[in-house]
């Protein structure tokens, strides 16, 4: 019985695989491939400089990325703090930028605002709670198959990641930190 112990486990552990397989490709729907997203501001996990926080203009900074798949008809943005004490808040949302843009400069606003948890349309920056450490906001962007219809007023940053996963082509994300002392 011991001697079968690893057949077994081996032949359960790859049954488990091709499920799981076979289920991504009934459904259709394979992973998101990868936008490079960068900022001149801040590098992959440094700090965010000020300027771009509560603490100074609370600007956007400037991002950029690489060349979206074919198909992309436009994208989406969203920054978010999962740090925030009352679980993440969401500083930044924008919908149906041109598929043509590959940058957005710093300040600038592009597409369709959403309602950020601030209550406001548009970029509000990092401002954790002072004494509380190192937060980290995730930079996301999202290249659509779709111009997302129906999306003004009172949508919101929190419906968006949701309302784009079935259009998702590719993804891209860029993380910075802050910290209020």
């Amino acid at each position: 019985m011991r001697a079968l112990l690893p057949a077994v486990l081996c032949v359960a552990l790859a049954s488990c695989g091709s499920s799981s397989s076979a289920n991504n490709e009934a459904s259709g729907a394979a992973p998101p491939g990868k936008i490079s997203l960068t900022s001149d501001a801040f590098a992959e996990g440094q700090p965010i400089p000020a300027q771009f926080t509560c603490d100074g203009t609370n600007q956007s900074p400037a991002i950029r990325w690489s060349e979206p798949p074919a198909g992309t008809k436009s994208f989406a943005l969203v920054v978010d703090d999962p740090d925030a004490p009352s679980g993440t808040f969401r500083h930044w949302g924008t919908v149906n930028i041109p598929s043509t843009v590959r940058s957005i400069a710093t300040g600038q606003s592009v597409g369709t605002p959403a309602i950020n948890d601030f209550g406001k349309p548009g970029y509000d920056g990092p401002c954790p709670p002072k004494g509380r450490g190192i937060h980290h906001y995730h930079f996301k962007l999202f290249a659509l198959d779709v111009l997302l219809p129906g999306v003004a007023g009172d949508f919101k940053v929190a419906n968006l990641e949701e309302e784009v996963r079935e259009h998702t082509l590719e993804r891209g994300e860029l993380v910075g930190t802050y910290q209020r002392k």
